[in-house]
């Protein structure tokens, strides 16, 4: 297997990493929330409306941010962003999304409020999330393609 490297992008790689960590910090030191993208976004979709409005503006910058890069750097996105093939059509990316979202419900968060604010917490409960999506992820990698040849 060759990895191709020519993509990789140490300094944005940093850069994205410690945004996150900061933004993470900022919330848990100023709210005392955690940063989990599922917990945010199942409060909103379930109607809560105590703290709607921190939710609402966190997620919203979610989905402004990328306008905001593309704006700030021309053709940063066009160079960085991989094409995305999805072979199986929409019905398998729905079937997908609900799969993730059953996890995230089951795990009790997601992989940013485990991975990202849980281990910074050291919670053991994190810890064995983060260690069963992990292995989870790899071991799909590994069927697909070594052993389907996907």
């Amino acid at each position: 297997m060759i990895i191709d490297w020519s993509n990789f992008t140490p300094w944005s790689a940093l850069a994205g990493g410690s945004l996150i960590g900061l933004v993470a910090a900022l919330l848990f030191l100023s709210l005392g929330r955690i940063a989990g993208i599922s917990g945010i976004l199942g409060s909103v979709l379930q109607g809560e409306m105590a703290e709607a409005g921190w939710r609402l503006a966190f997620l919203g910058g979610l989905l402004i941010a990328p306008a905001v890069w593309s704006v700030v750097t021309p053709g940063a996105l066009s160079l960085s962003t991989p094409a995305v093939d999805a072979p199986g059509g929409w019905a398998i990316l729905v079937v997908a999304g609900l799969l993730v979202g059953f996890g995230t419900r089951l795990a009790n968060g997601c992989t940013s409020g485990h991975g990202v604010c849980g281990l910074a917490r050291f919670s053991r409960r994190s810890l064995i999330a983060v260690l069963c999506f992990m292995g989870s992820g790899m071991a799909t990698v590994f069927v697909s393609r070594h052993l389907i040849g996907a």
